[in-house]
């Protein structure tokens, strides 16, 4: 290529990169990211070309992956860790005593309970029993059905987070910062690794119903957003009653092959815009308005139960068959996994004990425990459990003082963002094993502490990713899900 035509190419792409500038200066320098936005969308129109919805990255996986699908199971409000999981049998003789100022030192305190003249001690009402091979403590009247897998689960005892409150610390867990605008674990998976499946999303997201009885924390599409990726990585919400998808089918009148049509049609338009422009929420369109044509066929096959053994449905409880039930749910994510797509997440809300808590937590449990079980030991039945990734836990723990008055029958905690309990099962996890302790309050870490983004690491190395390399440059910084700070794989945790 000689100078002239060099010249001239260079000359076309800096009006294509000003148009894309134009359009998110708002949102800073680095979000024109020049390079990367010509890049994907190129890439864009050649998987589509070719047949193909969502490609990953050129060069990824980085290393062989564990993992190659997650199901993300994710307790909104802040499940305690003090009657699920982390067995604390000596608080019982600190029953309404004071929480040490040795242990609670000068931590931060939510505006809820800071005002409290007293922190009194709030010891479990849940009895706690050794089970499995590994001799797991867990608390078998909340958790009957989990606590029969835990030779399949890796337990963190110390994993800790920087928020102290719902809004920031959703946002903290799903996205490795409070500040809203970057992008969810989800996007970032499906941006990088693209998904097996041509005919459903690579990111797909149920929000399903809670007992009344639970304190619901809203839930923000932050957590499932693409932030400053191109939004085709954002997940996909399957809705729980109605429609799975709204106006997925086709008008009346409107026949599949009038629809395909218009969307060849179509397609052809905003090529030529995506050529002239380079701007990759043209190629977004593009693949959506593909993947939604896809879709009309494949998501009624994917809701459609009537495949299912009576056995399966009896597995994962009563409410299966129920749509908009956790255990729907978690059912239709083995379904989705099975089908090729990447990632999928599961938000359960009605965690937020702060009062009556032994009232309600059982429900929440009730509501969820069975299912969870089911979908483990569903998916080690068909050998999916080899090579994919289960994670469950909330966005913190809760508080070993009582907020509010205690009562011989009666707590409430409050938000502990110090040490909290989560688990990984599956592909690569050392099922079976503990890591971190906490002091004899579960107030503090005491042993091996697991930040948020640690476990961030860790997930993405599971499926390959090398956490620093997987970036995007956006507000002049190489963006990436575990933030600038060094955070580590948490290879005690694998396999």
């Amino acid at each position: 290529m000689d100078a002239t035509n060099a010249a001239a190419i260079d000359a076309v792409k800096l009006a294509a990169s000003r148009r894309a500038f134009l359009q998110t200066a708002g949102l800073g320098l680095g979000s024109a990211a020049i390079a990367l936005l010509q890049q994907s969308a190129a890439a864009g129109a050649a998987s589509h070309a070719a047949g193909r919805v969502h490609t990953g990255l050129p060069g990824l996986p980085h290393h062989p992956p564990r993992a190659k699908r997650v199901i993300y199971l994710h307790m909104n409000g802040g499940p305690s860790q003090l009657d699920l999981w982390d067995y604390k049998p000596g608080l019982k003789s600190f029953f309404d005593q004071d929480l040490p100022q040795s242990v609670r030192g000068e931590q931060r305190l939510s505006t809820m309970t800071s005002n409290q003249e007293r922190f009194p001690v709030a010891p479990s009402q849940f009895e706690f029993e050794q089970k499995g091979q590994c001799g797991r403590w867990v608390s078998t009247k909340l958790l009957p059905h989990t606590s029969e897998i835990v030779d399949d689960l890796a337990l963190v005892k110390t994993v800790h987070t920087n928020a102290i409150n719902h809004d920031p610390a959703c946002t903290f867990v799903m996205t490795g910062s409070e500040i809203p605008g970057k992008a969810s674990i989800g996007s970032w998976l499906a941006y990088g690794l693209g998904s097996e499946s041509d005919n459903l999303p690579a990111f797909v997201v149920f929000t399903p119903q809670f007992p009344a009885t639970g304190n619901a924390q809203a839930l923000f599409s932050r957590m499932w957003g693409s932030g400053f990726l191109p939004t085709q990585y954002s997940g996909v919400t399957l809705r729980g009653s109605g429609d799975p998808v709204l106006y997925l089918d086709n008008p009346k009148g409107v026949s599949t092959a009038d629809r395909r049509r218009m969307l060849d049609g179509l397609q052809q338009l905003n090529q030529l815009t995506s050529e002239r422009y380079h701007d990759p929420e043209t190629t977004t369109r593009i693949a959506q308005y593909e993947m939604a044509f896809r879709m009309q066929a494949s998501v009624p096959e994917l809701t459609d139960l009537r495949d299912e053994s009576a056995e399966t449905l009896a597995l994962y409880g009563d409410k299966a068959t129920t749509p908009g039930t956790f255990a729907h749910s978690a059912l239709l994510a083995r379904r989705l996994v099975e089908r090729g797509v990447r990632v999928v997440q599961v938000l359960h809300r009605g965690w937020d004990q702060h009062g009556n808590l032994p009232k309600t937590i059982e429900p929440q449990c009730l509501d969820t425990d069975q299912a969870t079980a089911a979908l483990v030991t569903d998916l080690k039945r068909r050998g999916l459990l080899d090579d994919t990734l289960v994670v469950w836990g909330g966005e913190f723990g809760r508080t070993v003082y009582s907020q509010g008055t205690l009562t011989a029958n009666n707590y409430g905690r409050d938000h502990h963002p110090r040490n909290f309990c989560m688990w990984l099962a599956g592909a690569g996890v050392k099922g079976g094993s503990t890591y971190g302790e906490t002091d004899d309050f579960s107030y503090n870490v005491v042993e091996n502490p697991v930040h948020v983004n640690d476990l961030n690491a860790t997930i993405l190395h599971l499926m390959g990713i090398d956490h620093e390399r997987l970036t995007f440059p956006f507000q002049g910084l190489d963006q990436r899900l575990t933030g600038v700070e060094p955070q580590r794989v948490v290879y005690e945790l694998l396999a």
